[in-house]
This record gives C-alpha cells, structure tokens and sequence, in this order.
C-alpha cells in the first residue's frame, strides 16, 4: 500500500517555525511618534513604507500605534494567528501575511479570535487578507484592518510562521517594527530608525505648522512649481499666440537640444 509522500508533510523550519521573543520600544517613544499624521510619516520615509489603502478599518474609526506581532499563514488558514495570541503582548498589533488579493476564499479571522484578543490586550488585527463576522466585531468596539469580508471560514492546518519577516500590503514588516494605522492609512516604520523619525518630524513641526497657517490665509505661491518645470525643460505652448495651426511631421514634432 502506498504511503502518503513525503511532500504532504509539514517540516520545520522556514515556513513553519515560531518566534517567541522580539525586542519592542519603549512606550513613551512610540507615543512620541504616535503624535504625528500618517501622511507625513510616510512623507518623511520617501513613500515607500505606507501598506497598501485597499487594507483599511472595516470595524469602526480606530487609529492604532503599537509594535508588530508578525504573523505568516497559508492561504486560507489561521492555525498560527490562534498561535499568536499566546505570543503578542498587550499593546502589540497583530499584523497577518494572508496572500493579500491572492487569497480571496477564506476568511483569516472573525469574532471569536477578535473577542479573544480583546481580552489579551491586543490593540487590533491588520490583515492581508479577509475576515468574517464584522458585525458582531464592529458590535465587540475592536479594531480590524483588512482587505474585505466573505462568509467562509478559514482551515486550522497550517503552515504558518510567527515573528518572522513578512509582506503586508506591499511593505516588508519586521516583528517590532511600529505600525501606526487610522482613517488616513497605515505605514509600517522599521524599528530601529524610530527615534530617527521623531526627531526629524520633531525638528519639522513648526515650520510646517506656519506653512499650512500662511495657505489658510491665502499666502502662497507657486513660484517653486515654474522652477521645478523650467529645471527639466518643460515645452509649455501658449494657444493664443497661435492661430493658425499646422501640420506636424513626425520628425517636426521631436524636439531635440543644441
């Protein structure tokens, strides 16, 4: 009689190991970073840390600001989100590698695992993923970022991984790593440049400040705009000092430099 193969099995190691220590900041410093908007957080990381908008609040208006509890499932499967319950800390947030919009059968979560969490102090979930039951989670006042609901409950099966590098919305999270989350989107600010940011957003404040109050009075101007387009040689027609328009070759059309 054949016997299952080998390929069926789960190993561990890469793909099915967990971590269960990870080293978080202190509070009062993610509370000092916590003092600023998502949009200038992501500003000042050049763009390119902010998780995708299609992952947004389905529960209610929450704004999250804590050290990510990582977590890295098979589609369709939350053995290992269950597993991080016993792992996170109060304050963390559960961020979930769900396949994103890869996965669009199972729900990662609902409920029952957001009743639990409530409990353990867990500030909330961010999932790359589906959940379920958002009713009864928006009724529970709990926060749950995702991608979107279905009615299909997840497996129990794993693989799975925890507090191990993952990818959520288009950004690589590192266990620690400190999320901030609200209305205004999510970015994920890698751990050890935290104090880094807060002082450059610190040393910024008041200059942005009087910026945005000078743009409320009307004092402002566009001068920076003609000089941006005039550095790179922007062709800028003006049709009225054009009547009589005519045809164009191709090679006529191509403007090249002396």
């Amino acid at each position: 009689m054949a016997k299952k193969l080998r390929s069926a099995e789960l190993n561990p190691g890469p793909g099915f190991r967990i971590q269960q220590e990870f080293e978080r900041l202190s509070v009062p410093v993610m509370q000092e970073l916590s003092q600023f908007e998502v949009p200038d957080i992501s500003d000042l990381l050049n763009r390119l840390y902010a998780i995708d908008p299609e992952i947004r609040c389905l529960s209610g208006r929450y704004r999250l600001c804590g050290p990510a509890c990582t977590v890295k499932v098979f589609p369709g499967d939350n053995l290992m989100v269950h597993k991080a319950l016993d792992i996170a800390k109060p304050g963390d947030i559960i961020v979930v590698d769900g396949s994103g919009s890869g996965s669009r059968t199972n729900a990662l979560i609902g409920d029952i695992i957001c009743t639990k969490a409530q409990h353990r102090g867990i500030q909330g979930f961010i999932i790359d993923g589906l959940i379920r039951d958002l009713p009864a989670i928006e009724e529970l006042g709990y926060p749950v970022f995702a991608r979107g609901t279905t009615a299909i409950g997840p497996l129990h099966r794993g693989p799975g991984e925890i507090n191990f590098p993952i990818a959520c919305g288009g950004t690589v999270i590192n266990p620690g790593d400190v999320i901030i989350a609200d209305d205004a989107g999510m970015v994920a600010v890698p751990r050890d440049i935290v104090s880094t940011v807060v002082n450059i957003l610190t040393s910024q404040r008041e200059t942005n400040r009087a910026y945005l109050s000078a743009v409320q009075r009307g004092e402002f101007s566009n001068e920076w705009v003609d000089n941006l387009l005039a550095q790179h040689e922007c062709l800028i027609v003006d049709a009225a000092q054009d009547e009589s328009p005519t045809t164009q070759t191709p090679s006529d059309a191509i403007v090249t430099k002396s």
